[in-house]
């Protein structure tokens, strides 16, 4: 069995009105920035490999924070993959294999923006799972994420919540921009009819798959700069958490071969 964390996160937990000074954000931001430039330049190298899960209700700032971190990387060993529902084809599959085609190489790092996880949210809440589905994926996600934990695959997970209020106001922005406005849908307002099933659906997830390998940093995402700074120093201490940032020496016979260039 994996081993499970012995402390249950829940969202009500958390304090929804945490938030961060905008000089501090400024220069929270451009810290972990850097921190990622060393990072990827560390993987380049060791031949490290990370999974970057974002979970979150709608307008809860999951893009925006993959937007800072996605900025400061080189796209040869960063990628992001968006997941939709499933197609067809996808469908005729087990659930997990769609996922297992965008792992990353040695050397890269991979973020999904909706993962797996949604075989125990939207899966299980809009009934696109069958209950003894849906009951059986805690274990198989467990067991899925120790083999990559297992094989050196660093893994952050991360959940963010806003409550209905904020929501409402982020859809509203959404409806009045124009160039934000592909955002919303009739989707986006269905769900929240159905806003209490969610939030025992993510409880349950944050109980059952919170592990040591794997666990979870669940935020209070009511102010966006907080959320986002918070969110971005987690992942970047678990993807650097055991790896040499300092920069590689420079290549001698590199160095030379400049001096040559430089003197003809």
């Amino acid at each position: 069995m994996t081993n499970r964390k012995s402390h249950a996160k829940r969202l009500s937990d958390l304090d929804m009105d945490a938030r961060i000074a905008k000089d501090q954000y400024e220069s929270r931001l451009e810290a972990v920035q850097t921190r990622f430039r060393q990072i990827q330049q560390a993987y380049l190298h060791t031949k490290d490999e990370a999974v970057i899960v974002f979970e979150g209700w709608d307008a809860a700032g999951k893009g925006g924070a993959i937007r800072r971190m996605a900025s400061v990387m080189d796209p040869r060993g960063f990628r992001v993959w968006p997941i939709g529902a499933p197609s067809a084809e996808e469908l005729a599959r087990h659930y997990l294999a769609r996922f297992w085609e965008r792992l990353p190489a040695k050397g890269e790092i991979a973020v999904f923006d909706r993962s797996w996880y949604g075989r125990v949210l939207v899966e299980r809440v809009e009934g696109y799972a069958e209950e003894a589905e849906w009951r059986r994926a805690y274990e198989e996600i467990n067991q899925f994420e120790a083999m990559l934990t297992d094989a050196g695959t660093r893994i952050a997970k991360v959940f963010l919540y806003i409550d209905r209020d904020e929501q409402l106001a982020r859809f509203e922005k959404r409806l009045r921009d124009p160039l934000k406005r592909w955002k919303l849908s009739f989707e986006d307002f269905r769900n929240r009819d159905k806003w209490d099933q969610y939030e025992e659906a993510v409880n349950d997830m944050l109980e059952r798959t919170d592990t040591t390998a794997a666990p979870w940093q669940v935020i209070s995402a009511n102010h966006k700069k907080y959320a986002r700074v918070t969110a971005l120093t987690g992942i970047a201490d678990r993807l650097a958490n055991g790896v040499d940032l300092s920069p590689r020496p420079l290549d001698s016979e590199l160095e030379r071969r400049f001096e040559r260039e430089t003197t003809d």
